[in-house]
Protein backbone atom coordinates (compact mmCIF):
# COMPACT_ATOMS: atom_id res chain seq x y z
CA UNK A 1 0.00 0.00 0.00
CA UNK A 2 1.47 3.64 -1.21
CA UNK A 3 2.31 5.76 1.49
CA UNK A 4 0.05 8.72 2.13
CA UNK A 5 1.65 12.32 2.21
CA UNK A 6 -0.06 15.31 3.67
CA UNK A 7 0.34 18.56 1.77
CA UNK A 8 2.79 19.54 4.33
CA UNK A 9 4.88 16.59 4.56
CA UNK A 10 5.02 16.61 0.56
CA UNK A 11 5.97 20.07 0.50
CA UNK A 12 8.91 19.72 3.56
CA UNK A 13 10.26 17.11 1.57
CA UNK A 14 10.05 18.89 -1.99
CA UNK A 15 10.56 22.59 -1.61
CA UNK A 16 13.04 25.13 -0.24
CA UNK A 17 11.99 25.92 3.27
CA UNK A 18 12.24 29.66 2.26
CA UNK A 19 8.50 30.26 3.81
CA UNK A 20 7.39 29.72 7.39
CA UNK A 21 3.72 27.61 6.40
CA UNK A 22 1.63 27.38 8.84
CA UNK A 23 -0.30 23.53 8.04
CA UNK A 24 -3.15 24.83 6.57
CA UNK A 25 -4.03 23.13 3.23
CA UNK A 26 -6.70 26.32 1.56
CA UNK A 27 -8.05 24.65 -1.37
CA UNK A 28 -11.16 26.76 -2.22
CA UNK A 29 -11.78 30.37 -1.83
CA UNK A 30 -15.55 32.73 -2.53
CA UNK A 31 -15.33 36.38 -1.79
CA UNK A 32 -14.15 37.05 1.95
CA UNK A 33 -13.70 33.07 2.58
CA UNK A 34 -11.36 30.32 2.08
CA UNK A 35 -12.10 26.57 2.95
CA UNK A 36 -8.98 24.18 3.72
CA UNK A 37 -8.92 20.00 2.57
CA UNK A 38 -10.46 19.25 5.65
CA UNK A 39 -13.86 21.48 5.23
CA UNK A 40 -12.83 24.38 7.65
CA UNK A 41 -14.01 27.60 7.37
CA UNK A 42 -12.04 30.63 7.39
CA UNK A 43 -12.63 34.55 7.13
CA UNK A 44 -9.81 35.84 5.06
CA UNK A 45 -8.61 39.41 6.61
CA UNK A 46 -4.94 38.72 4.66
CA UNK A 47 -6.40 38.47 1.04
CA UNK A 48 -3.15 36.43 0.30
CA UNK A 49 -1.31 39.69 1.42
CA UNK A 50 -3.27 42.26 -0.45
CA UNK A 51 -3.97 40.47 -3.48
CA UNK A 52 -7.29 39.41 -3.68
CA UNK A 53 -8.68 42.40 -3.24
CA UNK A 54 -12.04 41.86 -5.12
CA UNK A 55 -12.56 38.64 -2.88
CA UNK A 56 -11.76 35.11 -4.10
CA UNK A 57 -12.77 33.74 -7.50
CA UNK A 58 -14.42 37.06 -8.29
CA UNK A 59 -17.12 36.53 -11.56
CA UNK A 60 -15.90 39.41 -13.60
CA UNK A 61 -11.90 38.37 -13.23
CA UNK A 62 -12.84 34.69 -14.11
CA UNK A 63 -15.40 34.94 -16.95
CA UNK A 64 -12.05 37.32 -18.59
CA UNK A 65 -9.81 34.57 -18.28
CA UNK A 66 -11.71 31.48 -19.08
CA UNK A 67 -13.05 33.74 -22.38
CA UNK A 68 -9.10 34.55 -22.87
CA UNK A 69 -8.12 30.63 -22.12
CA UNK A 70 -10.40 29.51 -25.09
CA UNK A 71 -8.35 31.64 -27.12
CA UNK A 72 -4.87 32.58 -26.55
CA UNK A 73 -2.31 32.30 -23.99
CA UNK A 74 0.81 33.39 -25.06
CA UNK A 75 2.88 35.34 -27.98
CA UNK A 76 6.06 37.09 -27.65
CA UNK A 77 6.03 40.75 -27.04
CA UNK A 78 7.66 41.43 -30.36
CA UNK A 79 3.96 41.52 -31.58
CA UNK A 80 1.07 43.79 -30.77
CA UNK A 81 -0.80 42.34 -27.43
CA UNK A 82 -4.39 44.24 -27.81
CA UNK A 83 -5.44 43.39 -24.04
CA UNK A 84 -1.93 44.49 -23.21
CA UNK A 85 -2.36 47.92 -25.04
CA UNK A 86 -5.77 48.36 -23.35
CA UNK A 87 -4.75 47.64 -19.71
CA UNK A 88 -2.13 49.90 -20.11
CA UNK A 89 -4.65 52.59 -21.43
CA UNK A 90 -6.92 51.93 -18.39
CA UNK A 91 -3.99 52.28 -16.19
CA UNK A 92 -3.04 55.63 -17.74
CA UNK A 93 -6.46 57.04 -18.34
CA UNK A 94 -7.03 56.33 -14.15
CA UNK A 95 -3.51 57.63 -13.28
CA UNK A 96 -0.76 60.29 -13.57
CA UNK A 97 1.02 58.02 -15.64
CA UNK A 98 1.94 58.46 -19.61
CA UNK A 99 3.35 55.17 -20.35
CA UNK A 100 3.24 50.95 -18.69
CA UNK A 101 5.89 48.41 -18.71
CA UNK A 102 4.15 45.12 -17.94
CA UNK A 103 5.79 42.31 -15.89
CA UNK A 104 5.50 39.74 -13.55
CA UNK A 105 5.72 40.37 -9.83
CA UNK A 106 6.11 43.73 -8.02
CA UNK A 107 9.78 43.01 -7.26
CA UNK A 108 10.06 43.23 -11.03
CA UNK A 109 7.55 46.50 -11.43
CA UNK A 110 10.33 47.90 -8.12
CA UNK A 111 13.58 46.51 -10.35
CA UNK A 112 11.73 48.39 -13.86
CA UNK A 113 11.98 51.53 -12.13
CA UNK A 114 15.29 51.86 -10.36
CA UNK A 115 16.68 51.05 -14.05
CA UNK A 116 14.32 53.33 -15.70
CA UNK A 117 14.75 56.22 -13.03
CA UNK A 118 19.08 55.16 -13.45
CA UNK A 119 18.83 55.09 -17.37
CA UNK A 120 16.84 58.16 -17.74
CA UNK A 121 19.80 60.09 -16.03
CA UNK A 122 22.60 58.45 -17.70
CA UNK A 123 21.29 58.27 -21.31
CA UNK A 124 18.75 60.66 -21.84
CA UNK A 125 20.05 63.45 -18.63
CA UNK A 126 23.37 62.84 -19.40
CA UNK A 127 24.08 63.57 -15.80
CA UNK A 128 25.67 60.38 -14.70
CA UNK A 129 22.93 59.78 -11.66
CA UNK A 130 22.53 56.29 -10.67
CA UNK A 131 21.68 56.24 -6.62
CA UNK A 132 18.17 55.58 -5.58
CA UNK A 133 17.64 57.00 -1.89
CA UNK A 134 14.98 54.92 0.41
CA UNK A 135 13.44 54.74 3.74
CA UNK A 136 13.97 51.96 6.97
CA UNK A 137 11.54 49.78 7.29
CA UNK A 138 10.51 50.04 3.51
CA UNK A 139 10.52 46.76 1.47
CA UNK A 140 10.84 46.53 -2.03
CA UNK A 141 11.49 43.11 -2.96
CA UNK A 142 13.78 40.30 -3.21
CA UNK A 143 15.97 40.62 -6.21
CA UNK A 144 19.30 41.47 -5.24
CA UNK A 145 18.65 45.22 -6.02
CA UNK A 146 15.12 45.44 -4.71
CA UNK A 147 16.15 43.29 -1.38
CA UNK A 148 19.08 46.22 -1.45
CA UNK A 149 16.51 48.79 -1.83
CA UNK A 150 14.55 47.34 1.16
CA UNK A 151 15.38 49.30 4.37
CA UNK A 152 15.01 45.78 6.58
CA UNK A 153 18.60 44.31 7.70
CA UNK A 154 16.90 41.13 7.86
CA UNK A 155 16.28 40.24 4.22
CA UNK A 156 19.88 41.14 3.24
CA UNK A 157 21.53 38.60 5.50
CA UNK A 158 23.75 36.15 3.24
CA UNK A 159 23.25 38.02 0.06
CA UNK A 160 26.63 39.99 -0.28
CA UNK A 161 28.43 41.41 -1.77
CA UNK A 162 25.36 44.16 -2.33
CA UNK A 163 24.56 45.93 -5.24
CA UNK A 164 26.43 49.13 -4.83
CA UNK A 165 23.75 53.10 -5.67
CA UNK A 166 21.45 52.63 -2.72
CA UNK A 167 21.39 54.79 0.50
CA UNK A 168 18.68 54.41 3.30
CA UNK A 169 17.01 57.06 5.78
CA UNK A 170 14.63 57.28 8.15
CA UNK A 171 11.33 57.49 6.98
CA UNK A 172 9.74 61.23 8.13
CA UNK A 173 12.96 63.19 8.97
CA UNK A 174 13.59 65.51 6.32
CA UNK A 175 17.03 66.75 7.23
CA UNK A 176 18.05 63.11 7.08
CA UNK A 177 17.01 63.20 3.40
CA UNK A 178 18.29 66.53 2.79
CA UNK A 179 21.60 65.18 4.02
CA UNK A 180 21.48 61.85 2.15
CA UNK A 181 21.07 64.08 -1.28
CA UNK A 182 24.04 64.64 -3.80
CA UNK A 183 25.06 64.77 -7.35
CA UNK A 184 24.49 60.84 -7.63
CA UNK A 185 21.36 60.63 -6.69
CA UNK A 186 18.99 59.88 -9.64
CA UNK A 187 15.78 58.64 -7.20
CA UNK A 188 13.97 58.66 -4.18
CA UNK A 189 11.86 55.93 -3.79
CA UNK A 190 9.12 55.39 -0.76
CA UNK A 191 5.27 53.36 0.00
CA UNK A 192 3.37 55.67 1.03
CA UNK A 193 1.89 53.48 3.55
CA UNK A 194 4.92 51.24 4.72
CA UNK A 195 2.77 48.18 4.88
CA UNK A 196 5.32 45.51 5.59
CA UNK A 197 7.22 47.49 7.90
CA UNK A 198 4.73 48.41 10.32
CA UNK A 199 1.55 49.88 8.56
CA UNK A 200 2.95 53.25 8.99
CA UNK A 201 1.21 56.18 6.54
CA UNK A 202 3.59 58.60 5.52
CA UNK A 203 3.42 62.15 7.04
CA UNK A 204 1.71 64.80 5.15
CA UNK A 205 4.13 67.50 5.94
CA UNK A 206 7.31 65.05 5.14
CA UNK A 207 5.86 64.00 1.93
CA UNK A 208 5.36 67.93 0.89
CA UNK A 209 9.17 68.53 2.21
CA UNK A 210 10.06 65.46 -0.10
CA UNK A 211 8.12 66.55 -3.34
CA UNK A 212 9.58 70.19 -3.30
CA UNK A 213 12.93 68.63 -2.47
CA UNK A 214 12.72 66.41 -5.74
CA UNK A 215 11.86 69.76 -7.70
CA UNK A 216 14.96 71.28 -6.26
CA UNK A 217 17.34 68.92 -7.01
CA UNK A 218 16.00 67.43 -10.22
CA UNK A 219 15.52 64.18 -8.35
CA UNK A 220 12.79 61.32 -9.80
CA UNK A 221 10.15 59.86 -7.24
CA UNK A 222 9.23 56.58 -7.63
CA UNK A 223 6.16 55.66 -5.65
CA UNK A 224 5.75 51.81 -4.26
CA UNK A 225 2.18 51.20 -4.71
CA UNK A 226 2.81 47.20 -5.09
CA UNK A 227 0.53 46.86 -1.55
CA UNK A 228 -0.91 49.74 -1.29
CA UNK A 229 -2.35 50.30 -5.65
CA UNK A 230 -5.45 48.95 -6.71
CA UNK A 231 -8.06 50.89 -4.37
CA UNK A 232 -6.56 49.55 -0.58
CA UNK A 233 -6.35 52.44 0.61
CA UNK A 234 -8.87 54.31 -0.36
CA UNK A 235 -7.86 55.96 -3.51
CA UNK A 236 -6.93 53.77 -7.13
CA UNK A 237 -3.28 54.53 -5.95
CA UNK A 238 -1.96 56.17 -2.37
CA UNK A 239 0.23 59.32 -3.89
CA UNK A 240 -3.44 60.72 -4.51
CA UNK A 241 -4.06 60.76 -0.90
CA UNK A 242 -1.52 63.59 -0.80
CA UNK A 243 -1.84 65.27 -3.72
CA UNK A 244 1.13 64.59 -5.58
CA UNK A 245 2.30 62.94 -8.74
CA UNK A 246 5.15 60.30 -9.03
CA UNK A 247 7.25 60.32 -11.91
CA UNK A 248 7.04 56.64 -11.47
CA UNK A 249 4.98 54.03 -9.27
CA UNK A 250 4.72 50.68 -9.62
CA UNK A 251 2.01 47.66 -9.18
CA UNK A 252 1.43 44.34 -8.59
CA UNK A 253 -0.22 42.22 -5.81
CA UNK A 254 -4.09 43.48 -6.78
CA UNK A 255 -3.71 44.37 -10.25
CA UNK A 256 -4.60 40.81 -11.58
CA UNK A 257 -6.53 39.91 -8.86
CA UNK A 258 -3.92 36.76 -7.98
CA UNK A 259 -3.23 36.13 -11.60
CA UNK A 260 0.69 37.57 -11.74
CA UNK A 261 1.35 40.29 -13.10
CA UNK A 262 3.11 43.72 -12.39
CA UNK A 263 3.64 46.94 -13.96
CA UNK A 264 5.94 49.69 -13.64
CA UNK A 265 4.27 53.14 -15.04
CA UNK A 266 5.40 56.40 -15.52
CA UNK A 267 5.28 60.02 -17.15
CA UNK A 268 5.81 60.53 -20.47
CA UNK A 269 9.18 62.55 -20.65
CA UNK A 270 10.45 58.86 -19.00
CA UNK A 271 9.25 57.14 -22.49
CA UNK A 272 12.34 57.99 -23.76
CA UNK A 273 14.80 56.04 -21.03
CA UNK A 274 13.40 52.42 -22.05
CA UNK A 275 13.69 52.32 -25.52
CA UNK A 276 14.09 48.91 -27.75
CA UNK A 277 16.09 46.31 -26.43
CA UNK A 278 16.71 48.57 -22.93
CA UNK A 279 14.41 46.34 -20.75
CA UNK A 280 11.87 43.66 -21.48
CA UNK A 281 10.10 40.66 -20.00
CA UNK A 282 9.34 37.10 -21.55
CA UNK A 283 5.92 36.89 -19.95
CA UNK A 284 5.10 40.39 -19.03
CA UNK A 285 1.88 40.99 -20.00
CA UNK A 286 0.50 38.15 -21.87
CA UNK A 287 -2.30 38.09 -23.02
CA UNK A 288 -3.64 36.04 -20.16
CA UNK A 289 -2.51 38.24 -17.75
CA UNK A 290 -3.77 41.82 -19.25
CA UNK A 291 -7.14 40.09 -19.59
CA UNK A 292 -7.11 39.71 -15.63
CA UNK A 293 -5.63 43.35 -15.57
CA UNK A 294 -8.41 44.66 -17.80
CA UNK A 295 -11.16 43.12 -15.76
CA UNK A 296 -9.83 43.69 -12.50
CA UNK A 297 -9.36 47.30 -13.29
CA UNK A 298 -12.60 47.82 -14.66
CA UNK A 299 -14.34 46.61 -11.56
CA UNK A 300 -12.65 48.58 -9.38
CA UNK A 301 -12.91 51.91 -11.29
CA UNK A 302 -17.15 51.26 -12.47
CA UNK A 303 -17.92 50.13 -9.16
CA UNK A 304 -16.03 53.07 -7.31
CA UNK A 305 -13.95 50.69 -5.11
CA UNK A 306 -11.62 52.93 -3.68
CA UNK A 307 -14.26 55.39 -2.07
CA UNK A 308 -15.75 51.73 -1.05
CA UNK A 309 -12.57 50.78 0.49
CA UNK A 310 -12.15 54.30 2.03
CA UNK A 311 -15.66 53.99 4.04
CA UNK A 312 -15.07 50.69 5.19
CA UNK A 313 -11.86 51.31 6.16
CA UNK A 314 -13.21 53.89 8.56
CA UNK A 315 -15.83 51.44 9.70
CA UNK A 316 -12.80 48.94 10.78
CA UNK A 317 -10.71 51.42 12.43
CA UNK A 318 -13.61 52.96 14.15
CA UNK A 319 -15.10 49.24 15.61
CA UNK A 320 -11.39 48.10 16.58
CA UNK A 321 -11.24 51.44 18.78
CA UNK A 322 -13.87 51.21 19.93
CA UNK A 323 -13.38 47.61 21.22
CA UNK A 324 -10.03 47.93 21.99
CA UNK A 325 -10.35 51.30 23.97
CA UNK A 326 -8.55 50.73 27.37
CA UNK A 327 -6.31 48.02 26.60
CA UNK A 328 -3.50 48.58 27.83
CA UNK A 329 -1.72 45.81 25.38
CA UNK A 330 -2.47 47.57 22.23
CA UNK A 331 -0.53 50.93 21.35
CA UNK A 332 -2.72 52.12 18.28
CA UNK A 333 -4.58 51.22 15.62
CA UNK A 334 -3.47 53.16 12.72
CA UNK A 335 -3.52 52.96 8.42
CA UNK A 336 -5.27 54.10 5.71
CA UNK A 337 -8.63 52.45 4.05
CA UNK A 338 -8.25 48.36 4.07
CA UNK A 339 -4.33 48.88 5.35
CA UNK A 340 -4.72 48.73 8.99
CA UNK A 341 -2.48 48.13 12.16
CA UNK A 342 -3.04 47.09 15.28
CA UNK A 343 0.37 47.85 17.11
CA UNK A 344 0.85 46.10 20.14
CA UNK A 345 3.14 46.50 23.37
CA UNK A 346 4.67 42.32 22.67
CA UNK A 347 4.81 40.58 19.94
CA UNK A 348 1.53 39.17 18.45
CA UNK A 349 2.38 35.97 16.83
CA UNK A 350 0.21 33.64 19.79
CA UNK A 351 -2.65 35.97 18.57
CA UNK A 352 -2.31 35.68 14.68
CA UNK A 353 -2.39 31.98 15.21
CA UNK A 354 -5.45 32.25 18.19
CA UNK A 355 -7.31 34.38 15.67
CA UNK A 356 -6.39 31.34 13.04
CA UNK A 357 -7.71 28.77 15.25
CA UNK A 358 -10.76 30.95 15.65
CA UNK A 359 -11.53 30.94 11.82
CA UNK A 360 -9.93 34.39 10.80
CA UNK A 361 -7.08 34.89 8.88
CA UNK A 362 -4.36 37.87 9.41
CA UNK A 363 -1.00 38.53 9.43
CA UNK A 364 1.79 40.25 11.11
CA UNK A 365 3.59 43.51 9.87
CA UNK A 366 6.66 43.33 11.92
CA UNK A 367 6.88 41.17 15.29
CA UNK A 368 4.49 43.44 17.17
CA UNK A 369 1.97 44.62 14.52
CA UNK A 370 -1.40 42.70 13.42
CA UNK A 371 -2.07 43.83 10.24
CA UNK A 372 -5.68 43.74 8.29
CA UNK A 373 -5.99 43.57 4.58
CA UNK A 374 -9.94 42.29 3.68
CA UNK A 375 -10.75 42.59 0.65
CA UNK A 376 -12.21 45.43 -0.52
CA UNK A 377 -16.04 44.33 -1.18
CA UNK A 378 -16.06 43.55 2.65
CA UNK A 379 -19.21 43.54 4.41
CA UNK A 380 -19.54 45.32 7.80
CA UNK A 381 -21.22 41.43 9.56
CA UNK A 382 -17.60 40.64 8.16
CA UNK A 383 -15.91 43.23 9.77
CA UNK A 384 -18.05 42.48 13.21
CA UNK A 385 -16.89 39.27 13.56
CA UNK A 386 -13.07 39.85 12.50
CA UNK A 387 -12.85 42.75 15.69
CA UNK A 388 -14.93 40.70 17.94
CA UNK A 389 -12.20 37.71 17.32
CA UNK A 390 -9.63 40.04 17.78
CA UNK A 391 -11.20 41.90 20.58
CA UNK A 392 -11.39 38.85 22.83
CA UNK A 393 -8.38 37.49 22.11
CA UNK A 394 -6.31 41.06 22.78
CA UNK A 395 -8.34 41.65 25.86
CA UNK A 396 -6.53 37.97 27.30
CA UNK A 397 -3.38 39.88 26.99
CA UNK A 398 -4.29 42.72 28.47
CA UNK A 399 -2.16 43.48 31.46
CA UNK A 400 -4.14 42.15 34.76
CA UNK A 401 -6.74 40.05 32.26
Amino acid sequence: MSETLTAAEIAAKSLFPTYARYSLALVKGEGSWLWDDKGNKYLDFMSGIAVTNLGHAPKRVKEALVKQLDELWHVSNLFQIPNQAEAAKLITDNSCADAVFFCNSGAEANEAAIKLARRYNQMVLNNGRYEIITFEQSFHGRTLATLTATGQAKVKEGFAPLPEGFRTVPLNDLPALEAAVSGKTAAIMLEMVQAEGGVYPVDPAFMKGLVALCEREGILLIADEIQTGMGRTGKLFAYEHYGIEPDIFTMAKGLGSGFPVGAMAAKEKLREGFTAGSHGSTFGGTPIATAAVKATLETIVEDHLPERAERMGKYLMAQLRGKLAGNAFVNEVRGLGLLVGIACKEPIADIVNGAQSRGLLVISAGPNVIRLLPNLLVTEEEIDTAVTILAELLEAKRPNA
